[in-house]
């Protein structure tokens, strides 16, 4: 089964332990996951955003950030 974009709904009853949209975006703003409210009431949240958040995925960089490494010449 491949991962899609977003949590499924199964997934973000898990994440906030609630059921009524409103719970989980109280729970997700307590967490400080990003989220969007569709024009339906219902919760999107990136996949990604829950992998770089716990820890489990990279993160991205801008193409205008460079990665900071030791000045090895000092050294």
């Amino acid at each position: 089964m491949s991962e899609t974009t977003f949590l499924r709904t199964s997934e973000l009853i898990s994440l906030t332990d609630r059921t009524r949209h409103d719970a989980q975006v109280r729970a997700l703003r307590f967490m400080g996951i990003e989220h969007r409210v569709r024009p339906d009431g219902s919760v999107a949240v990136l996949r990604a955003h829950i992998h770089f958040a716990f820890g489990a995925g990279d993160r991205v960089m801008n193409s205008d950030e460079k990665e900071i490494e030791p000045d090895w010449d000092a050294v």
